[in-house]
């Protein structure tokens, strides 16, 4: 029920509260069975009492219960905003003292088109909700673009599965924009720039539905809305009604994006999963087997790893939605092996007129709903890119490969006579090397498998793939012997490593979570040490966020989950193994990403295991320059120092920028001394990554994660909330505290800590000659407790 209201003609304005969610949305809607028709904060809900205030200044701003905490805004401070107006074609207004328009909700769609509201290209999208209960934005969408109204969901690239066309015929005039009206009959788009009164596009309406709003549903279809009969009646534009120019809207209820949800197959409105293969492997199972409409998902999940461990699934009259040309002028081989060697891709779609030959291929990078076909005038093959044991490719080699089962059997006998001659030449030679060993790896707990060095020399090919460098030696890319993947650390020099070797084995060696690299064994013989982990195809977080090269971007939805991904990793270090474990090195480069962008804590080299009872422990300064906490200088450390450093990768994610960038002007070199200045000024949404319009678009959801990272970043560890906390935090299950300090210090480190620090191989430095350095370089009005360590050097890490 509305708290407040304001009622115009029938429209709502009002500050809503649903008791079944327990949450408020700032609304407009219709009086009539309460159609809502436009929300501010649909991606961030207040609770109850929340409060909706026009400012002195000029601002529109709803604030949560606290009174203090800002989740929207209308960001019209200073624009002389004297005034607010619901019109009676439902939009809210703000105007100044010459009665201009300051800010109205039309320029803001979120699912509905009003009566003299236009859509117009580059304008913020129609998004549909994620359901009709729940108006959090989905994945489908609506826009103008200079050619056409486009209906699509959202992947990488965008998957279209409506399109209407402007009219190539000659226009009496030409507007600055490309827009879309709702008219009495039709909805009327002005694609190519045409006379108000001669639209180049039109859907039509049923003639007998006076339509008073569209709707963007959560199951795509964009519906009119008209009163009639005292109810509401519905028309469907995509599906049920004529359009101009195409004449006949071409989108069946089985091609819509999610009718059946994530590789569901829809056949005359009913769902199921892709067959099993030829050999009756079943490679997909439902989500839910009552509800066969909310998709699929494969049995065996898809790797980055070799291409002979995938297989493409045909289906035999099946077809997608969407076909956008990849490669053109190809055949049906060559478009699957595309596929196979794309990481990337989940599907491969061919189609060709005339000749197989000269075909097009489609890659799709996500996989939402198929649908039976049986067209005739284009010939197409569906591919779904599956996961195949070993197993399975012994099984699918018997059939018609008799001579290479002979060729394996002979070379099998010969490999075993080879090997049974050398393994005692083998047995000698490692002998040696035992005694060695033996002290050292008594000590080791809990520890993965073993590899000889030749193993690894042999895995990586000579390490030849060097896939990064860091401060305790080089990472290349390997292959097991059964064909997966793995990343090899070789740690380079005994005497410097070995505390290191030990920390990493003894630390991951016997734990396994799903947001922590997997350790998969590690090789000590004589002086070698070798560390064998997970490969990890998307590489280290900083890659993404950093923007060293621009394909690589993330959306608000991919950094939300990777910044989840990172608290929970290390709320298990700390709070759920047997031993707490401080990782004591948390930075974009320590943060690796797998295949689905799913994120993992790795690089334990600098780590410190203590008991539960324990709470604090005295330890010499390590870690990364621009990370570590304040409470450094005094050499006894908490868990509360990853929590800090995890404040610091949080705002980088956010505002896709390094701590410390010198190339910056001298003010905005420290990104902790711009969220200090920012917070002071209540411009904080100025830092968001502005490469990134979607998160531009997720202003309030990034406000809540700055606050996050504030929380994280006070100067007080003990004010500083633990890991689990945050997790909840970040899940909306808990509220952050509202008296944080963005008082944030930060002083130069001096060079020769620094230099120890960036240097060498051990990350460490002795406290008496910090506290000796630091000390010395400090001005006296400076409190050595709150000095925050900087950068000195734009150094790469990929460790």
């Amino acid at each position: 029920m509305p708290t407040w209201c304001l009622i115009i003609n029938g429209f709502v304005f009002a500050v809503l509260i649903f008791p079944n969610h327990n949450a408020t949305y700032d609304s407009i809607l219709r009086t009539d069975e309460m159609k809502v028709v436009w929300s501010a904060n649909r991606n961030s809900l207040v609770s109850k009492n929340a409060t909706l205030q026009l400012t002195e200044q000029g601002d529109l701003v709803l604030k949560e219960a606290d009174g203090t905490t800002a989740v929207w805004s209308t960001n019209t401070c200073g624009k002389s905003v004297v005034g607010l107006n619901l019109t009676e074609t439902g939009n809210l207004m703000l105007f100044d003292s010459n009665n201009e328009t300051v800010w109205q909700s039309f320029d803001h769609p979120t699912d509905s088109l009003l009566p003299e509201q236009r859509l117009v290209s580059g304008q913020k999208l129609l998004t549909a909700s994620l359901a009709t209960d729940n108006w959090t934005e989905g994945m489908l969408s609506l826009s103008v673009t200079n050619e056409a109204l486009v209906a699509y969901v959202e992947s990488n690239p965008p998957q279209i599965y409506y399109l209407l066309e402007g009219s190539d015929t000659d226009t009496k005039g030409k507007t600055k924009q490309n827009y879309i009206l709702l008219g009495n009959e039709s909805l009327d788009g002005f694609i190519h720039g045409a006379d108000p009164n001669y639209p180049d596009s039109r859907i039509f309406i049923a003639t007998d539905l006076s339509a008073q709003f569209i709707k963007l549903g959560p199951d795509g279809h964009l519906r009119a809305y008209g009163w009639k009969n005292n109810s509401w009646e519905a028309a469907d534009l995509l599906t049920d009604w004529l359009s101009f120019p195409n004449h006949l809207s071409d989108v069946d209820d089985c091609q819509y994006p999610l009718v059946c949800g994530k590789y569901g197959i829809c056949s005359e409105r009913q769902c199921s999963c892709p067959p099993p293969s030829a050999n009756g492997t079943n490679y997909f199972r439902p989500v839910d087997d009552n509800l066969p409409s909310h998709g699929c998902y494969t049995t065996k999940p898809i790797a980055c790893g070799s291409s002979q461990y995938h297989h493409l699934l045909e289906l035999q009259h099946v077809g997608y939605f969407a076909f956008s040309s990849d490669i053109s002028s190809t055949n049906v081989e060559n478009c699957k092996q595309a596929c196979l060697n794309n990481c990337s891709c989940k599907a491969a779609l061919f189609q060709y007129t005339d000749d197989p030959l000269d075909g097009d291929c489609c890659l799709l990078s996500e996989v939402f709903s198929l649908m039976t076909t049986d067209r005739g005038d284009i010939k197409s093959s569906t591919f779904l890119k599956v996961a195949i044991s070993p197993i399975d490719i012994g099984n699918m080699k018997k059939k018609g490969h008799a001579r290479v089962i002979l060729v394996s059997s002979l070379a099998a006998f010969f490999g075993v006579f080879i090997f049974m001659t050398t393994c005692f030449f083998l047995f000698r030679k490692k002998k040696d090397s035992i005694e060695f060993e033996e002290d050292y790896l008594d000590q080791v707990s809990g520890m993965p498998t073993r590899f000889s060095f030749q193993d690894l020399k042999s895995t990586t090919q000579n390490f030849s793939c060097k896939l990064g460098e860091g401060g305790f030696g080089s990472v290349y890319e390997g292959t097991l012997s059964n064909g997966v993947k793995v990343a090899v650390k070789h740690l380079e020099g005994l005497a410097q490593v070995k505390k290191s070797f030990s920390a990493e084995v003894e630390t991951i060696g016997s734990i396994h979570h799903v947001n922590l690299v997997r350790l998969i064994g590690f090789c000590a013989e004589k002086s070698h040490r070798l560390l064998v982990y997970e490969y990890m195809c998307n590489g280290s977080l900083d890659k993404w966020i950093f923007h060293k090269n621009q394909h690589l971007s993330l959306g608000w939805e991919s950094r939300r989950k990777i910044i989840l991904d990172i608290a929970k990793g290390l709320a298990y270090l700390h709070e759920e193994c047997r031993q707490k474990i401080f990782h004591l090195d948390i930075k974009p480069q320590n943060i690796l990403l797998d295949e689905h962008l799913n994120a993992k804590v790795s690089d334990f080299g600098l780590s410190k295991l203590i008991d539960k009872d324990q709470s604090q422990v005295v330890t010499t300064m390590r870690g990364t320059p621009g990370y570590l906490a304040p409470e450094w200088l005094s050499s006894v450390i908490t868990e509360k120092v990853d929590v800090y450093s995890f404040g610091v990768v949080l705002l980088e994610i956010l505002c896709g920028r390094r701590n410390v960038d010198r190339s910056q002007p001298e003010e905005d070199m420290h990104l902790l001394g711009i969220f200090r200045r920012k917070a002071n000024e209540g411009q904080v949404l100025d830092m968001v990554d502005k490469n990134s319009e979607d998160m531009q678009r997720h202003g309030a959801e990034v406000m809540e994660l700055m606050k996050v990272a504030a929380w994280c970043l006070q100067n007080d560890y003990a004010r500083r909330p633990s890991m689990s906390v945050v997790v909840k935090a970040l899940e909306g299950l808990v509220d952050i505290e509202d008296d944080l300090i963005y008082n944030f210090s930060y002083s130069p480190l001096p060079r020769g800590i620094a230099h120890k620090l960036q240097t060498g191989h051990s990350n460490e430095v002795d406290m008496g000659d910090a506290a000796g350095d630091i000390a010395g370089s400090l001005k006296s009005n400076i409190n050595a407790r709150y000095v925050i360590l900087e950068e000195v050097d734009e150094q790469e890490d990929s460790t």
